[in-house]
């Protein structure tokens, strides 16, 4: 299967070739990172109130001063949800100063 020549690309030819089979739905988790707690905090409930099928979690990240909140989407991870559903996200993250920080399946 051939995938665009981009790091959402690369990560889904990867998965392939593991086997995992992207035909199917499975949990989709989106990465954000913020600098504060409280704008983690804001982004998590604005998901849990308007995108109550979206699972979140939020803590701490590995750096120090860094909160993640994890998202997790069940889907069929093609190429264009995948892309569709990280602009989504990044879009609410901006608005509580955070940023999107890559995505993975939950194996």
């Amino acid at each position: 299967m051939n995938y665009p020549d981009d790091e959402t690309g690369q990560v889904l030819a990867e998965m392939h070739q593991a086997g995992i089979d992207l035909s199917q739905s499975h949990d989709v988790v989106f990465f954000h990172l913020f600098e504060k707690e409280s704008q983690a905090q804001a982004m998590a409930d604005h998901i849990n109130e308007h995108l109550p099928e979206v699972k979140c979690n939020l803590h701490p990240d590995q750096t120090p001063n860094v909160w993640d909140v994890d998202c997790t989407v069940v889907m069929t991870p093609s190429y264009e949800a995948i892309v569709a559903q990280e602009e989504a996200f990044e879009k609410i993250a901006i608005q509580f100063t955070g940023y999107s920080d890559g995505w993975g399946i939950e194996a």
